[in-house]
Parts: structure tokens; C-alpha cells; sequence
């Protein structure tokens, strides 16, 4: 097994001390996301003979040995899931994320919107408590709370919602007519006198993006309250946004992100449209036996406490994350809360023991 240096995303929402405090570091600025993996955007790196490679080098140089016969014919010679820590100190973009079809469908014909031809199903499983908008409203219901603010611009928007259809009434919101820093300004003085957390999230959003009708989601959107180990998981199409809380994130390895606002990156609304499920929410996935597991191939994960010792299987690709305290694992390895290791297949079996409390990242197909 190897150790790994994990590279760590400066993306400006997020946190200056979780990720740092959980590592042992002092950040320079804010560290968003740390990636352990081998996606091409950002592969772990690891060391073998005196020789420090990429995690994708490594997999490279003998995919049977590292990923075992059963991933490597499920999912070809790559990792299929990239493996997180997400730290949101600030809200992030609304988005979406596509079917297998269509993410293979966008990058065949160059949309630059799908960088990689696979899908990107996640899971987020809380380290704190977690804040996130995931999945629709009931139309009556978004419907009841956008007529609220009495905004007269907003009155098509309602129209759509009353009609039902929730996917016109985003597309007539982002598109709405006229100044877009006034429409804002209306809706956050609205949102203002009513003390509620849903409004006061909108006020929230309206100061970091003043210009963006977009920060009208929460009245559109389910909100969702995770505590320390609960986790969730997000197929195609859900429509979300995380708002606060630090956790474990793991995911297929794609970065294939369609943005329709609450962002400075490129958007596309059209798109983001043309792949949201409006009937698509997020799924609550409870550990069974330590493990939680999802509705999809790519990856399960273990959240694992292994106290006198618990022995993983071999045949799977696996990366181990240290979250508190110290876990041995194997013979030789010492992990503490920061400190991750990558199993190969080849490795067999591998006991991990101690008070700490590490997850565990692999492939779901045996």
C-alpha cells in the first residue's frame, strides 16, 4: 500500500481552517476540496522505489494488479471513484450533473460542458453539520412561497409553478426581462420581513451574487440538514446546491458540472435544463454494517471505526482516509487524521486497527 499526497482546490468558497486543522496545516487561503484519486485534474501522487508518480501512473503501469479483474472489466483500466474532503464556507453553484448516456453523448460531440464521458453520481457523508438545497419543491409549494414576496416581476414565475411545470419557472426566472440587480434588490427587501430560514438564506445568497435571480432557490428547492454521519446521496439530475458544513464526498470520477448560477464560472442555462430531472431528489443512505451504499456502481463507502481490528478484503482498489485519531493499517502503516493510503487489488486482504476513525472508498461490484 502506499501513502499519498493529495492535491487541494483553492476554489474561493471554501473553508481557511477545516481541511488545514484536519491536516495539521495553516491555509494561505481557502481550500475548498481535497481530491484523492486519479483524476486527471487532480491525481494523488505516491512514491515506489525512491520514484514519486501519479496515482493515474501507477494504475497505468499494471491495471489488473492495481484495480483487480472485476473493476477493470466493470469500468476499464481507471479508479471509477474519486474520493473527497469538501469544506463549504460559502454557498456553491447551482448545479447538475448528467446521466452515463449523456455524459458520454456531450463529450463524443466536444460540449465543453463534459470534460470527461462518464457520469458523476456523488454521495456526502456530514464531518459537521451540513447544509444543503437538493432536489424540487412541489410546484403548489414554490409556488406559495415565491407569491409571498409579492414581487410583482415574479408574477410569470408563479404562473409556471402554478401551471405545474417547475423546470419553466427556473428557465422564466434566469431569463426574466430588465435590470437583474433591481429584480434582486425587490426580492431580498421582500425576503427581508419574512423571518424564515428559507428567506433569510435568499438574503444571504443576494450579498454574495447581487446581480443573480438564481439566489431565489431556496423557495424553490428541498433543504436539507445533515448531522455529523449522516450521509446523502445525488444521482443525474438532481438540482443542488451544498451551502455550509465540512464532510467526506465521494463520487464517479468525473468532473462534469452543468452551472445555471450562484457561481463566477461559466454557466449554461439551457443545458442545465435539458438534463434536471424536476422529479429527481436526493436519497438518504443509512450505513449498513459500516457501510454506506448507493444506488449506483462507481463506489461504496465505509465509515469505519475498527477499535482491536477489522480486516478489509482483497480484489478491490481501495483509499483509506484518517478523519481522527490513529488507525494502523497493515502491518507497517500509521495513519493519523489527515493521512490517507491507497490498497492496491494485488495487496490482499488488509487489517486495519486503533481508535481513530478512517473511511474506506471502493468499488461496488463484488
Amino acid at each position: 500500500m502506499d501513502l499519498l499526497t493529495n492535491p487541494i482546490k483553492p476554489y474561493p468558497w471554501g473553508s481557511r481552517t477545516a481541511i488545514a486543522g484536519l491536516t495539521g496545516r495553516t491555509a494561505s487561503g481557502p481550500e475548498a476540496e481535497m481530491w484523492l484519486g486519479a483524476h486527471p485534474s487532480g491525481p494523488s501522487r505516491l512514491t515506489r522505489d525512491g520514484v514519486e508518480l501519479t496515482l493515474i501512473d501507477a494504475i497505468a503501469a499494471d491495471p489488473e494488479a492495481e484495480l483487480g479483474r472485476p473493476s477493470v472489466e466493470r469500468f476499464g483500466a481507471r479508479l471509477p471513484y474519486l474520493l473527497k474532503l469538501i469544506a463549504v464556507d460559502r454557498p456553491l453553484s447551482l448545479q447538475v450533473h448528467p446521466t452515463a448516456g449523456q455524459a458520454a453523448d456531450g463529450h463524443a460531440r466536444g460540449d465543453g460542458n463534459y470534460c470527461d464521458p462518464w457520469p458523476k453520481p456523488e454521495l456526502i457523508c456530514a464531518l459537521t453539520p451540513f447544509t444543503a438545497l437538493a432536489g424540487l419543491r412541489a410546484p403548489e409549494q414554490a409556488a406559495m412561497l415565491v407569491e409571498r414576496l409579492g414581487v410583482a416581476a415574479l408574477r410569470p414565475v408563479v404562473a409556471r409553478l402554478a401551471a405545474g411545470d417547475m423546470l419553466a419557472a427556473l428557465r422564466e426566472l434566469l431569463g426574466l426581462p430588465g435590470s437583474r440587480a433591481d429584480l434582486v434588490k425587490s426580492i431580498v427587501w421582500a425576503a427581508s420581513a419574512v423571518h424564515q430560514p428559507d428567506y433569510e438564506l435568499i438574503t444571504r445568497l443576494a450579498r454574495l451574487y447581487p446581480e443573480d435571480p438564481a439566489v431565489l432557490a431556496p423557495l424553490l428547492m428541498r433543504r436539507h440538514e445533515l448531522e455529523p454521519g449522516q450521509a446523502m446521496f445525488l444521482g443525474a439530475g438532481v438540482l443542488h446546491s451544498y451551502i455550509s458544513g465540512f464532510g467526506v464526498e465521494i463520487m464517479g470520477s468525473s468532473d462534469n458540472v452543468l452551472r445555471a448560477g450562484l457561481t463566477g464560472k461559466p454557466i449554461d442555462v439551457d443545458e442545465l435544463l435539458r438534463i434536471t430531472d424536476a422529479s429527481a431528489v436526493p436519497l438518504p443512505v443509512e450505513p449498513s454494517d459500516d457501510a454506506y451504499v448507493p444506488p449506483c456502481p462507481e463506489f461504496l463507502l465505509r465509515r469505519i471505526v475498527p477499535g482491536a481490528g477489522r480486516t478489509l478484503p482483497g480484489e478491490l482498489p481501495r483509499i483509506l482516509l484518517c478523519v481522527e485519531g490513529v488507525v494502523q493499517a497493515g502491518d507497517e502503516v500509521k495513519l493519523r487524521a489527515g493521512d490517507s493510503v491507497y490498497v492496491p487489488a494485488s495487496e490482499g486482504p488488509v487489517t486495519i486497527s486503533g481508535d481513530g476513525t478512517v473511511f474506506c472508498a471502493e468499488p461496488q461490484i463484488l
